[in-house]
């Protein structure tokens, strides 16, 4: 790492103090569900965590299903703990994106159906093994073999035992956006998993399709949409605090990316910070480019880096506490507090002990406590 000092400065949210470590800112096999076999429908950018993951990537008849599930699981497997609409949307982004550019009625139907590769062993998708025809084409359109249907991507074999009819209308259909969410539930419940442990719920995944690399390509969108599903209480937050906070909130989701993010948005990073990460290839924010945009969404100007930012407003000491804090306000930490030269991050305070937060590579913008980061240095209002 030989980053030009002046570049860290301007880019970073470390300022120039580089010995400091903080940061700112396959085919299926055995009972695999699906036939899912290329594994790079969403790109993912650092440790498995791939870009965008907001729920406004998820057309509302999808979410609604995922939702909708979450809810009717419990009946069908009663011991089943932790099932909620991130995992089952993690599980869809990866298999079709949520169903989009297809149409979704009313009732749930996707039209056009989705179909997977047909696997006859031809090699095409990466497929190299025959998977014989079970539902002589009532799902998957075809008698020749077998292929995965619906936004979930279920095999017919394995819809054949774990189908349920979320709608209703008496029929169990892999091709309607609530029958498919609530058969996938069912199926990553297995006999009754604890999905709010990490061990059982990457077990249920690597079930789902025994790959690793989709292991990880998954639970990075089940992290990222369940960063975005948190929302504060903002019942009485107005005017350009609320924009402030809003703006921040919409990135959730997000990837870090050392040296990215600007008031107009998230942006591909730079090389590197200073335990050597590199925003290069990441489109995303580190934490004083995700304050800089949430800011100018409100008309407000803001330096780019954290330690500049603290100078720009009405200074909150740390000896203050962070009852101090209110809403829309900034939050800085330092390395030596009371030194503002030290400061290495910033997050945008929404209240209640929370902020809004790029807290380091390999992780998303998301809510965390103000505790999160060490060195609490105050904060600054400029609302």
């Amino acid at each position: 790492m030989r980053p030009a000092r002046r570049r860290m400065v301007r880019w970073g949210c470390v300022v120039g103090l580089l010995l400091f470590a903080a940061v700112c800112c396959a085919a299926p096999v055995g009972n695999a569900i699906s036939a899912y076999v290329a594994l790079k429908s969403g790109a993912q950018d650092d440790g498995g965590i791939a870009e965008g993951g907001s729920a406004a990537d998820i057309p509302p008849r999808m979410l609604t299903a995922y939702k909708m599930a979450v809810q009717q699981v419990g009946k069908h497997v009663p011991k089943c703990r932790g099932m909620r609409w991130p995992i089952l949307a993690g599980i869809a982004k990866v298999e079709s994106n949520h169903a989009v550019g297809r149409n979704i009625a009313d009732n749930g139907d996707i039209r056009p159906r989705i179909y997977g590769v047909l696997l006859n062993g031809s090699g095409q998708g990466g497929n190299s093994t025959v998977f014989a025809d079970t539902d002589n084409g009532r799902w998957d359109g075809t008698a020749s073999a077998e292929r995965a249907v619906g936004p979930f991507q279920f095999l017919p074999s394995t819809w054949e035992g774990v189908g349920e009819d979320a709608g209703g209308d008496k029929v169990a259909d892999p091709h309607n956006a609530d029958d498919a969410a609530l058969g996938a539930a069912v199926y990553l419940c297995g006999g009754g998993r604890d999905l709010t442990k990490r061990s059982q719920l990457k077990a249920a995944v690597f079930q789902y399709n025994r790959s690793q690399e989709y292991v990880a390509n998954v639970l990075g969108w089940v992290d990222q949409y369940t960063a975005a599903a948190k929302d504060p209480d903002l019942k009485n937050v107005t005017g350009q605090v609320r924009t402030v906070i809003e703006a921040a909130l919409s990135q959730r989701g997000v990837p870090y990316s050392w040296g990215g993010g600007n008031t107009g948005g998230k942006s591909t990073g730079i090389c590197c910070s200073p335990s050597g990460k590199s925003g290069v290839g990441i489109k995303g924010f580190d934490c004083s480019g995700l304050t800089q945009y949430a800011y100018a969404k409100a008309g407000i100007s803001l330096p780019r880096v954290a330690a500049a930012q603290a100078g720009a407003g009405q200074r909150i000491p740390a000896s203050l506490g962070t009852s101090a804090l209110k809403a829309g306000d900034l939050v800085f930490y330092a390395t030596a507090p009371g030194r503002d030269s030290t400061i290495y991050h910033v997050g945008i305070y929404v209240g209640g002990g929370k902020m809004v937060n790029a807290p380091r590579p390999g992780t998303v913008v998301r809510l965390d406590s103000v505790n999160a980061m060490s060195g609490f240095a105050g904060g600054a209002r400029r609302l």
